[in-house]
């Protein structure tokens, strides 16, 4: 990896919807340079995949949280694949830090989150404890 493709990461980081074209102008390069560099990122696995950042607020999702889970080490990866597989898990991750697992969870309203947390999270097998903290906002993505 050097500096040109380091160059179009970080615009693509900005805007993965800017066109090729765009991305070559801004950096010096042909479009065809760009095109091959991003097909070699993606064959390579530094660019994962293209997405949309949505706002969850205008969504209706008024509770955001970021929720530590705490399991039994055994059933680390089974609790975390179940939570995975949870359409309000929108990221889920293992963890050394004060939780074993970390998960942001989209919630209608707190009332939803609640139930979320309780009938959801903390009933799968191996789940020892459940810590909700609602995001007030979010200051960088």
């Amino acid at each position: 990896m050097d500096s040109t493709d380091l160059a179009i990461l970080k615009l693509l980081q900005k805007d993965a919807s800017m066109p090729f074209t765009e991305v070559a102008r801004r950096i010096g390069v042909s479009e065809s340079t760009v095109r091959k560099r991003v097909e070699k990122l993606v064959r390579d696995g530094v660019i994962k995949k293209f997405t949309v950042i949505v706002e969850p607020y205008k969504m209706g999702f008024n509770a955001v949280a970021i929720v530590g889970v705490d399991v039994e080490p055994s059933k680390l990866l089974e609790v975390s694949q179940k939570i995975c597989e949870l359409p309000e898990a929108k990221y889920v991750a293992t963890s050394t830090g004060d939780h074993m697992i970390m998960a942001e969870i989209w919630a209608k309203d707190t009332r939803d989150l609640a139930r979320i947390v309780s009938e959801k999270i903390g009933v799968i097998d191996g789940v020892k404890r459940v810590c909700p903290s609602i995001i007030l906002e979010k200051l960088k993505e």
